[in-house]
C-alpha cells in the first residue's frame, strides 16, 4: 500500500526528506570515490567532470541537510530570524564552486584537444554506466519525497543534470573504444562543464537576489501594490516592500492609509488574508493610519529642524 505523504505532519514529511537526502548523500559519495579513481587510473578528463559535478551534488545534499538542521535551531534575542539564511549562504558557495570547477574543466579540455592522451575506453564506457545507473538511483529516492522542499528538489534537479552527464560519458566511451578518437574525451568534458556552468546560474542568482533583498520569483509587487489598494478601506499604499528572509519564506512591509472613520484593525487583517490566500505571503507588517490623520511618527526631515534636546 503506498504512503501519503500529504496525509503526514510538517515534522513527519521533513524526517522523510533527510531520509531520502541522506539516501542520495550516500549513493553519490560513493559514485564520486569510484569516478575520481577511474578518472585517474583511466587518463580520462570526462570522467573525472563528472566527479567535478558529483561534487557539486555532494556538497548540494549536505548543504541541505546542514540547512535543515540550522534552519530549526530556536530565533535568538541577536539572531531574530535564527539561522533560516544558511541554506542561501551555503547555496552561493556551491555556486561559485560550481563555476570555478566548470572554468578548470575548460581549461583542462582546451590543453587536452590539441595532444589528446591515450584514453582507456572500456574503462571509461563501464564507469560512465556505472554512474548513470547511481544517478538513476539517487533520483528514484528523491522523486518520492516532498516535492515542495526547496532543498530536496534542487538536489532531484542536480541528479538529473548528473545522469545526463553520466550519458556523455557513456558516449565518450564508447567513442574511444569503437573508433580510437581519444579527442571525444575532452569534447565530451566541455559539454559537461558547459552543463555545470548552466547549473550554477540558479544557485548563484538566487542567493544573490535574496541577500540584495530584492522580490521573490514569481512575486508581482506592482500585481501586490494594487490588490492591497483595491480592498475596502485602503485609499494609498506607501513603502511597500516585499523580500524573501529566505527561499520559500517570503516577507512584505507596508504603510496602509484608510478612509477616515474605518476600523484600522478590520482593514489591517482583512489586507493580511488576502496577501495569504493570493500571494502565499504569511509574515507582513502592516502600519495603518487614516487618511488626513497623523501616524504618531517624527518624519527625519522634522527631526532636523528642531533644536536638540539638553
Amino acid at each position: 500500500m503506498a504512503h501519503d505523504h500529504a496525509s503526514h505532519g510538517p515534522e513527519t514529511r521533513r524526517a522523510h526528506n533527510r531520509r531520502r537526502l541522506w539516501t542520495a548523500l550516500t549513493i553519490n559519495a560513493a559514485m564520486l570515490a569510484a569516478t575520481v579513481a577511474g578518472g585517474i587510473l583511466a587518463s580520462s578528463l570526462a570522467l573525472l567532470a563528472e566527479a567535478g559535478h558529483l561534487l557539486s551534488d555532494v556538497g548540494a545534499i549536505a548543504v541541505g541537510l546542514a540547512a535543515a538542521r540550522l534552519a530549526a535551531i530556536a530565533p535568538t534575542p541577536d539572531r531574530t530570524f535564527g539561522y533560516q539564511r544558511s541554506e542561501i549562504l551555503g547555496a552561493l558557495v556551491n555556486g561559485v564552486t560550481l563555476l570555478a570547477i566548470s572554468l578548470l574543466i575548460i581549461v583542462g579540455a582546451i590543453t587536452r584537444l590539441s595532444s589528446p592522451p591515450d584514453v582507456a575506453g572500456a574503462g571509461v564506457l563501464v564507469l560512465g554506466l556505472v554512474g548513470l545507473a547511481g544517478n538513476a538511483a539517487a533520483a528514484l529516492a528523491l522523486a518520492g519525497g516532498e516535492r515542495a522542499d526547496i532543498n530536496l528538489e534542487g538536489v532531484l534537479r542536480h541528479s538529473a543534470a548528473d545522469a545526463l552527464s553520466s550519458l556523455g560519458v557513456v558516449v565518450a566511451g564508447a567513442v574511444v573504444l569503437t573508433t580510437g578518437w581519444d579527442a571525444a574525451d575532452p569534447i565530451v568534458s566541455l559539454l559537461i562543464a558547459v552543463l555545470i556552468a548552466a547549473g550554477s546560474w540558479r544557485l548563484l542568482k538566487e542567493p544573490i537576489d535574496v541577500l540584495m533583498e530584492a522580490a521573490p520569483r514569481g512575486v508581482d509587487v506592482e500585481q501586490v501594490g494594487r490588490a492591497m489598494a483595491a480592498e475596502g478601506g485602503v485609499v494609498e499604499i506607501h513603502d511597500l516592500h516585499v523580500w524573501a528572509v529566505t527561499s520559500g519564506f517570503p516577507a512584505l512591509s507596508a504603510h496602509l492609509v484608510v478612509e477616515p472613520g474605518r476600523d484600522r484593525d478590520l482593514v489591517r487583517v482583512r489586507v493580511e488574508v488576502l496577501l495569504r490566500e493570493r500571494f502565499g505571503i504569511v509574515h507582513t507588517t502592516l502600519q495603518v493610519v487614516e487618511a488626513g490623520g497623523s501616524s504618531g511618527l517624527i518624519a527625519l526631515e522634522d527631526m532636523r529642524d528642531r533644536p536638540p534636546v539638553d
